[in-house]
């Protein structure tokens, strides 16, 4: 069998992580890393066991590049953002070479395109799997384990909230960042499709030990587009998310807004967000729209002045906040005749935490678990599958002990 695995956009943090824990469960494969700029993947190769893995330039749009690169690979594993422009070519060549392909893909339209090709994918005698990621991903796998405690499901809320991560944040992440907080948000509601606008409607969770309830935002992610697939008869499914410190959910929702209003351009608001991210200034315009997103944000009750006056101060002497994240999915329905609701809910760590540190650790984790369990199943299913279509939650669980999850980091269930 061949035992070669093509990583694209293997010099991005999330891939980076994704590989390294692979390794650690499935360390006789070869492992081809392929970047725009390969000269960064030297530190990881030299973290690696010797001659694992080799690395190679790729420009994933020239497509007579990707097709020589991923030519006689048993897996194709894309890591390489934002989606809504890598996933299309990536998988074209994939189904063309009759190539196995994992994404963790966390916009709706790209999830959408690729689910569409489930036929194609069959034809081709290949899974494509996407949305391998934290969320989408393991907040799947968590809405299914906790459906699986009911007997009917009414409402799911997949809830996810990342912490403090300056300056540690690719320019993928930020554009998609932005394409989340503002337009439209696809969403499932009274039992059919409808569209909101993101990053308007609010919910809370308790996410994590001991905490309060946090707010957080419905935002257009892809669990509410696919898991109407496994629960049809679903009244509500939603995404709600958020970043801590509650100020920083104002900013983005006003450097959202500035670039879906044509008033910035999406590498203005980007440029921007990376500038605050690297303590410098940052443009006027980019500050216009930032404060109004803050202060609408303190209007509405969700923060305060007195924290944002804070989270500013702070920004402008380089400081940062303890981080606080993780993942949550409630689901609401019907156990024994009675109305009941089942919650599961991601582990932090309370000293050096290996699954949560940050959204590179969960989501590289986690990808590096779908991996392990794609290639212990290798050749059984073709077509393609979110999450919840086929990664079991106790089968997801013990991969993630096989990429080095300690079992006391992974799930509890919140009565």
């Amino acid at each position: 069998m061949n035992r070669r695995i093509v990583f694209i956009g293997a010099a991005g943090e999330m891939c980076r992580l994704a590989i390294e824990r692979f390794a650690k469960a499935k360390g006789n494969w070869e492992l081809i890393l392929c970047d725009i700029r390969p000269e960064l993947l030297s530190p990881l190769v030299e973290k690696l066991p010797k001659s694992l893995a080799t690395t190679q330039r790729l420009d994933l749009y020239d497509k007579e590049n990707l097709r020589e690169v991923i030519k006689g690979a048993h897996l194709v594993v894309l890591g390489a953002g934002p989606y809504i422009r890598t996933s299309a070519p990536v998988i074209e060549a994939c189904l063309e070479a009759k190539i196995p392909y994992l994404d963790f893909d966390d916009d709706v339209e790209s999830t959408e395109h690729a689910l569409a090709l489930h036929e194609k994918a069959k034809a081709a005698g290949i899974p494509i799997y996407v949305g391998c990621g934290a969320s989408p991903g393991m907040s799947n796998v968590l809405v299914v384990d906790a459906a699986n405690q009911l007997d009917t499901v009414e409402n799911i809320d997949c809830c996810w909230l990342v912490g403090d991560e300056r300056p540690g944040i690719g320019r993928a992440v930020l554009e998609h960042f932005l394409h989340i907080t503002a337009g439209d948000c696809l969403t499932w509601e009274d039992g059919k499709r409808v569209n909101h606008e993101t990053f308007v409607e609010i919910g809370y969770a308790p996410l994590g030990e001991g905490q309060d309830e946090v707010l957080l935002y419905e935002t257009a992610h892809p669990e509410p587009i696919t898991l109407p697939r496994k629960y049809p008869n679903a009244k509500r499914i939603r995404c709600l998310g958020g970043l801590d410190p509650a100020p920083f959910n104002g900013l983005g929702r006003g450097v959202g807004l500035a670039v879906h209003n044509g008033e910035m351009t999406v590498k203005e608001g980007v440029d921007f967000l990376e500038d605050l991210l690297n303590k410098k200034l940052g443009s006027v315009k980019g500050w216009k729209a930032a404060i109004s997103g803050m202060m609408g944000q303190v209007k509405r009750k969700e923060s305060t002045f007195a924290a944002m006056v804070e989270f500013l101060t702070k920004s402008a002497i380089g400081q940062t906040y303890q981080y606080r994240g993780g993942l949550l999915a409630r689901v609401s329905g019907t156990k024994n005749g009675r109305p009941a609701v089942a919650i599961r809910r991601s582990i932090t760590a309370k000293q050096d935490p290996y699954l949560f540190k940050d959204m590179a650790a969960i989501t590289g984790t986690a990808c590096a678990a779908f991996m392990v369990l794609a290639l212990d199943e290798s050749g059984k299913r073709s077509g393609a599958f979110a999450p919840e279509d086929w990664a079991e939650p106790e089968a997801f669980y013990n991969a993630l002990e096989r990429v080095g999850t300690p079992r006391a980091e992974i799930v509890e269930s919140v009565l």
